[in-house]
């Protein structure tokens, strides 16, 4: 049975596939396997495309818990969306981010154990900027 992180994070993810397929990508979820992206999107002629990791905090939060290779896979066509569930399912937070900029911007935090944890904090995107897909081609640019 899965437990309750994987829940949110499996939530993320059909979260961010619905609001990327509402501006008109088409996404599609990979094997849980699948190590740095939990969603191929593309747009209708298949000429832009993009890997992405989608990050769930199950509450608003300040930052995202993040693994150790966040800070080594950086690529022009791979980004991250961050998502913040809401209480009273209100709509989630969202804050998209190129996978560049979350590589420089991971932090390694060391607790007093010597526990070692990796964040993207919040305060560096603003929410529901989706411009970083750019905008998919109509069927009508397709065709004519």
């Amino acid at each position: 049975m899965a437990n309750k992180g994987m829940m949110t994070g499996m939530r993320g993810v059909y979260l961010v596939a619905a609001e990327l397929t509402k501006l008109g990508w088409v996404v599609a979820p990979t094997s849980r396997s699948a190590i740095g992206a939990d969603l191929l999107v593309t747009d209708n002629t298949c000429s832009r495309a993009w890997s992405v990791q989608v990050k769930t905090n199950s509450k608003p939060g300040t930052h995202w818990l993040l693994s150790k290779n966040a800070g080594k896979i950086k690529s022009d066509s791979h980004m991250y969306v961050f998502v913040d569930l809401m209480p009273n399912d209100e709509r989630p937070g969202f804050y998209i981010v190129p996978s560049r900029t979350v590589a420089e911007k991971t932090r390694e935090v060391k607790n007093s154990t010597g526990t070692v944890w990796y964040r993207f904090d919040k305060h560096e995107v603003q929410p529901d900027d989706w411009r970083a897909f750019g905008r998919p081609e109509s069927e009508d640019e397709i065709e004519g």
